[in-house]
């Protein structure tokens, strides 16, 4: 695997006001990206397989599939 795929999984990559594609739970299944900014960073563990789940600042909830900037 390469680096820029496992930095979305590492909760030190993620950042409070980062921009960032999720992954809705309602939206697993397709796969489907929702862009947004980062309010809050739910997953408490350094890591996650499946992303960091954070909520964005419109109050949705999903896990960060893309780092859109630093």
């Amino acid at each position: 695997m390469d680096l820029h795929f496992n930095m979305n999984k590492a909760r030190e990559n993620i950042k409070q006001g980062l921009s960032v594609g999720i992954v809705l739970k309602q939206d697993q299944r397709s796969g489907k990206i929702t862009q947004g900014i980062v309010k809050r960073i739910l997953t408490n563990s350094s890591f996650h397989p499946h992303g960091i789940k954070v909520q964005l600042e419109d109050g949705r909830v999903g896990r960060v599939k893309e780092i859109h900037s630093k």
